[in-house]
């Protein structure tokens, strides 16, 4: 007997998910609307195979971080944003070192003002030297929720600005543009890069950062 999961449009199977992770905290009608302007923002994704993993990802993720906002969901870990225009080169490789080096113990997110259609492939490569793999990353439209969520937020020296609200830490990390680079040059950007994450991590978690 076929499968029929597999007739269903994946975009219906991402509904049926997060309607059933957010039962009891958000109503249908929240989740098909984080959802619905999600799908317009990768309407014109170039390589629209993976459209739906990444409206489910983000989407998760504004909810998730809407639950905290709202006082929906409890949640002990802080919360980094990094933010820079196309969300496609410094701010992905901060928020994917950041997530490495503190093992699950802060909740991270990257998002930019005017995202890109694609993560910058030298960095790519350049954090794949490290054995950190970008390949399935997306840049992020900046929104409210994922602002308003944050302990921390972090721009990257693009000249990218975020809404401010009381009670967070706001930082502008000045550092150079990967873009048009070779990997050569992406290197040392990275490098810089992790040695302030490592920094914010021992901020962040103390003794506990191992």
């Amino acid at each position: 007997m076929a499968d029929p999961n597999k007739e269903r449009n994946p975009l219906d199977l991402v509904l049926r998910a997060l309607h059933d992770e957010f039962a009891g905290t958000f109503g249908p009608e929240t989740v098909d609307r984080f959802v619905a302007e999600t799908c317009a923002h990768y309407r014109k994704a170039p390589i629209q195979t993976y459209v739906p993993i990444f409206v489910h990802r983000f989407a998760r993720d504004r909810l998730r971080a809407l639950a905290k906002v709202e006082g929906l969901a409890s949640n002990d870990r802080p919360e980094v944003l990094f933010v820079c225009v196309q969300n496609a080169g410094r701010s992905q490789m901060a928020a994917a070192l950041l997530d490495h080096h503190a093992g699950g113990r802060v909740v991270v997110r990257s998002a930019g003002s005017a995202p890109a259609d694609q993560v910058n492939p030298v960095v790519i490569a350049a954090m794949d030297e490290l054995g950190i793999d970008l390949s399935t990353a997306f840049p992020k439209p900046l929104t409210d929720e994922v602002v308003r969520a944050a302990d921390v937020v972090i721009t990257m020296g693009c000249g990218d600005a975020c809404p401010v609200y009381p009670g967070k830490r706001y930082l502008d990390w000045q550092l150079d543009d990967p873009a048009g680079r070779g990997v050569d040059a992406v290197r040392p950007i990275r490098d810089e890069i992790d040695r302030r994450v490592r920094q914010l991590v021992t901020e962040l978690l103390g003794a506990r950062s191992g």
